[in-house]
């Protein structure tokens, strides 16, 4: 039997990045989604719910605050960027208390105590080790207006438009409307790299660099500045 869910939050890719968690546990099944509790509300009025995935710091009415109005709440995993709430969540019977960006890791631990609590079998949630490992993993991207799966192996490097990407693939190029900064969130941060303010890489794809340059699939990509000191880190690269 699957969970159902209510993910609510006024940051859209908070949203994606918990879309992204969910997608990796088949038992879990979202409802729906919402930017602020006014909506959440009605949602709930509408259909059933038996996990809401809640921010706290929203437009009009604080999560917590709207998790106190609602008679018989379904169970609650908050997900806040802010510390300072954790006490009352708990108070509010929380099952769990998340904080952004949400790892996979911790996101998998706050779906078991759900299990725990709804008596499920153990072996109903596969543990973290079974779960896709990078080279299964996935993405899925809105394009013209479907969703399309991506498969993170296939990654070779991506590309800021503003307001969209552009993901370059091995197979493929595909143009998604979303702000790179929330799919880096989204990203494993082991295996793939901000080396520019419009650019992310597949570490594994790199062919060969210089100081001011990254090669990939006989592209040029610019190292920026700001990126070099992390860039250099994580890759041991000699930049000089």
């Amino acid at each position: 039997m699957k969970i159902r869910c209510l993910l609510v939050d006024d940051e859209p890719h908070a949203l994606a990045v918990l879309r992204a968690h969910i997608a990796m546990v088949p038992m879990l099944d979202v409802v729906g989604q919402c930017q602020n509790a006014i909506a959440a509300f009605e949602v709930l009025q509408q259909q059933p719910v038996d996990l809401l995935f809640l921010d706290i710091k929203m437009p009009k009415l604080l999560g917590t605050d709207f998790l106190k109005t609602l008679r018989n709440p379904p169970r609650v995993i908050f997900t806040t960027a802010y510390r300072d709430y954790a006490l009352e969540a708990f108070e509010l019977d929380a099952i769990d208390y998340l904080l952004k960006p949400v790892s996979l890791e911790r996101f998998i631990k706050a779906i078991g105590k759900v299990y725990s609590l709804e008596n499920t079998a153990p072996t109903a949630l596969p543990p973290v080790e079974t779960l896709p490992t990078s080279h299964e993993a996935f993405l899925y991207f809105r394009v013209d207006r479907k969703m399309v799966k991506v498969f993170q192996k296939d990654i070779l490097y991506i590309e800021s438009l503003k307001d969209y990407v552009r993901i370059v693939t091995t197979a493929r190029q595909l143009v998604a409307k979303q702000t790179i900064t929330s799919l880096e969130e989204m990203l494993p941060e082991e295996k793939f790299l901000r080396i520019h303010r419009s650019y992310i890489i597949s570490a594994d794809k790199i062919e060969s660099y210089t100081p001011q340059h990254l090669y990939i699939a006989g592209k040029e990509l610019p190292i920026g500045r700001n990126y070099k000191h992390e860039l250099v880190k994580a890759l041991k690269l000699t930049l000089e």
